[in-house]
Parts: C-alpha cells; structure tokens; sequence
C-alpha cells in the first residue's frame, strides 16, 4: 500500500510533471527537426537526380540524330561522339547504359538491356508522349527492385518530318539507400536521445525545485516560537528568489500579527486580572458579610465602577488593536491644522483653568493645510492636552505650537510639569505603560495606560513620527511630525502668532 502511494505521488509531483512536460516537448521538437531534415535530404536528392538526367537530355539532343542515309527510305538514330575522346566515351557509356528509343509505333529501335528489364512503353503512351511538348518524368523498378528515375521525351528526324520516342533513366538506388540510412539513424538514435534528455531533465527539475523544498521545509519548521526565521536569498535574481522575499515577507507580516495576539492577550489578561479580582473580592465579603440593604447596595455600586472600567480597558483595546492591525482606515480631508488646533486649545481653556495651569496656542503660519482624519488628529492632540493638564502642577504652563519645516507639519505641546525620568523614555509608548513615583500607586484617576499609544499610532498612521524630550522637575515636550500634501503659507511679517485663550 504504500509502494502504491509513493509511486502515486511520484507521478503526481512537480518534478514529474517538468520532467514529461520537457520530454514530450523535447520529443516533438526532436522529431519534427528529424522529418523536416528528412523531407530536405529527399527533395535535394531528387533535384540532383533530375538536374543530372536534365544535363544528360542535353548531351542527347546534341548527340543524337535521326537520319535518313541516301538512297534509302528508313530512318535510324545515329550517335555522334568522338570515340577518341574518353570524356565523352564515358558519357555515351553513362546515357546508353538505361535508355531506348522508339517510333512512332512504339516500336523500340535501339535500347539498352537495363532499359528492357525495366519494360517497354505500351505504344498508346508512346504517341501520347510524342504530341506533348512537355517532359514525363517517371520511376521504374527493375526485377529486382532497383529503382530508376526515367525521362522521356521526343527527339525529331533531321528533315523534320518524323518524331521518335526517347528516354533515358538513372538509378537512384543510392539515394535511396543514404536516405533509408538516414531514416534508420533516426530511428535509433531518437529513443536513446528521448532517454537521455528525460534523466537530463528529470536531473535539472530536482536542482530547479530545490529552493522550493527549501522553502517548504522551512515553513514546516515556523511555528509559533519562531516566527523569525526567514529564508536566505539565492542571490540569482530569479522567480525563485522573488518567491523567497515574498515568503520572508509573509512571514514577517504574520510575525508582526502573531506579536499583536500575544500582546493583546497579555494586555487583557494583565489589566484585567486585578479588577476582576477586585469586583469578585468585594461581591463575596458583601455575600459573607453585609447584613443590611445600605451594606449590599455599597458593594453594588463599588462593583460596577469596577465593571465601568474593565468595560473601558476593553474598549481601549479592541479600538487599538483594530487600529493596529489595519482594520480602522482613516477619512482623510483636506484640513487646517492651524484651525483644527486652535480650536481644540480653546475647548481644554476650561479644564485648564480648574487646574490652574495656563495653555496657550502659538502658529507660525497663517494656514497648514494637508490631508489629515479630522477625528484622529483631535484624539491625538486631547491625550496629550489631558496628560499634560494632568500632570502639570497649579501655576505651571503649557503651550501648541504649530509651524513647519520645509513639507513637514511641526506641532509640539510643551509643559512645565513634573517631567519623566530618563529611564521611562523608551517605554512611554507602549500599551498600559505608566510612570510612577517612587512611592506611587496606579489609580483609576492616573487613566489606563493606553493614550500615547492612540497617539503613536496616529501619527504613524499619517506617514508621521512624535519625538518626546522631559527633564523631571522641568516639563515635557512632545513633537509631532507629519508630512503635507500642500504648500503652507508663512506668515506675513514672518513673526510668531501667539494666542492666549481665556
């Protein structure tokens, strides 16, 4: 059963299938060349053989004479070569060893005895040849299975005044012969050749296919834990070298969403431990111990506070994972981002002030205008509105400033908080990352960990970088970068605008 299989499969494989697709190809290439080549020896032998009795008619007709001798009333053919010439005793020798000539009955006046063992023409194709201008040409055999090519044709007397049959025949035996070799070559040699080209390819299908099992090999070796194997390039600029960097590539993209799983997954199991605990801790002191309706309702209303803000950390991160992942796609319209900045400054002017912390606007140009989300670009710029007033002591100050450098739009929130430690830097950025003191708890209030993470991706996601500085004590500033798809327009006097909202 599995001999079966495994031949089953073999025929089924792609190296089986390159190797009888090259080998039929390669079949009928051979063959095709082998007929044709026969088909151009066989048509070059026949010319010779025509073009040889062509020349010999020639001699015929300057050599031979129907004559009347005087006094007498037959006529006879007569042949005039100069017997002391060898050249042209050879060929008289060569025209009289296959020819005969007849009159007008049919009847034969001087033939050779090759000519006779071939057979006389009938008389009826005697006269029809002797009214035809034009030659027959025709192929005999002689008993013995010799074949002759024959001309024939008419010869007239030298008053004119009769006609007489002529012909004259070469063997063609060794034509014959070179092309039935030909033919037998090629039928010998054509199976060994058809052998050799089908191990030649099966040879070269199993060095072609080798990056291929390389490949497949490698994709079997790539499970979880490994995702960061990649296959290393042939180097030969080939189909197969672009089937590689597709692969690397693929599997780069599945490393990337494999590493946004398992971040999600430890996220959620990380965030949502202690709440659930928390919830499932109070709802059973409040079953063991509370005894009076105020009790059971205090734990209730504790409870789904709790719940409150699991049900946020899920959304939160559903929302940034879609975003991640690709599945929330901008509505980009063209935008001001003077406009859309100054605006949102003056609707934080109100929490600003109940922390009392001054926030200010400042423009470097009249208009920045580019494509942008309008709704992106306001979520980026209230998470670090909300965290600076948050983190910004009374009395402290926090300025946006919006201006450009070359194509790039440069916004930059800058506050005199309390800074954050060299160390934290790095980390900022990623998910549920908070800075805490050294005797800080997290707290609700200290929010979830999530809002730089909104603003690194929307600033990424507009072809964009934010860069932060901070010294503790002294403030922070983030920077965001994005390109522009229209020009901005400076300002007139080429001075800073300020403006101070409320």
């Amino acid at each position: 059963m599995d001999s079966v299989a495994k031949r089953t499969q073999l025929f089924r494989g792609l190296r089986f299938t390159l190797t009888a697709i090259y080998t039929g190809l390669f079949t009928l290439l051979l063959l095709a060349v082998s007929l044709l080549f026969r088909q151009y020896l066989a048509r070059n032998l026949d010319l010779q053989g025509y073009d040889d009795l062509t020349q010999s008619w020639a001699v015929v007709l300057a050599n031979l004479h129907i004559v009347n001798d005087a006094g007498q009333s037959n006529y006879h053919p007569k042949w005039f070569f100069d017997t002391g010439d060898p050249d042209e005793n050879s060929i008289s020798a060569r025209i009289r060893s296959v020819y005969v000539i007849a009159d007008e009955t049919g009847k034969p006046v001087e033939y050779s005895s090759t000519y006779e063992s071939l057979g006389f023409e009938a008389p009826e194709q005697v006269r029809r040849i002797l009214k035809s201008n034009q030659p027959i040409w025709i192929t005999k055999k002689d008993p013995d299975g010799v074949p002759y090519l024959i001309r024939q044709g008419y010869v007239t007397s030298e008053d004119r005044s009769r006609r007489y049959f002529v012909a004259i025949g070469r063997s063609v035996a060794d034509s014959a012969e070179l092309l039935m070799r030909f033919t037998w070559l090629c039928v010998g040699l054509i199976p060994l050749v058809i052998l050799v080209g089908c191990v030649t390819g099966w040879i070269f299908a199993g060095r072609a296919l080798n990056p291929v099992r390389e490949i497949a090999a490698a994709a079997q070796r790539i499970g979880g834990s490994n995702l960061s194997l990649r296959i290393p390039a042939r180097g030969a600029g080939d189909e197969l070298d672009y089937l590689v960097e597709t692969f690397n590539q693929m599997i780069e993209r599945l490393e990337v969403s494999f590493n946004q799983i398992r971040q999600f997954s430890t996220d959620v199991s990380h965030e949502l431990r202690t709440p659930i605990t928390v919830v499932r801790g109070q709802l059973e002191v409040a079953l063991f111990t509370a005894q009076t309706a105020d009790q059971y309702r205090d734990a209730i209303v504790n409870s789904l506070s709790d719940i409150e803000r699991l049900s946020q950390i899920v959304r939160a991160l559903l929302l940034l994972s879609q975003a991640e992942t690709g599945q929330v796609i901008l509505q980009k319209q063209q935008l001001d981002l003077v406009e859309v900045i100054d605006a949102l400054v003056d609707q934080f002017q109100i929490p600003a002030e109940g922390a009392e912390v001054m926030l200010v606007f400042e423009a470097t140009v009249y208009r920045c205008i580019g494509d942008f989300d309008r709704v992106q670009i306001e979520r980026m710029l209230s998470n670090l509105l909300s965290n600076a007033i948050k983190f910004t002591p009374a009395g402290g100050s926090i300025r946006v400033v919006v201006g450009r450098d070359a194509d790039i739009a440069e916004i930059r929130v800058e506050d005199t908080g309390h800074g954050i430690p060299e160390e934290h830097l790095p980390h900022i950025f990623d998910r549920f990352y908070r800075v805490r003191g050294a005797n800080e708890q997290a707290s609700p209030e200290k929010g979830l960990g999530l809002g730089l993470s909104f603003v690194a991706w929307i600033a990424k996601a507009h072809n964009g970088t934010i860069d932060v500085q901070s010294q503790p004590g002294q403030g922070t500033t983030f920077t965001i970068r994005l390109p522009l798809t229209t020009a901005v327009e400076p300002m007139a006097d080429a001075a800073t605008s300020a403006k101070q909202n409320g």
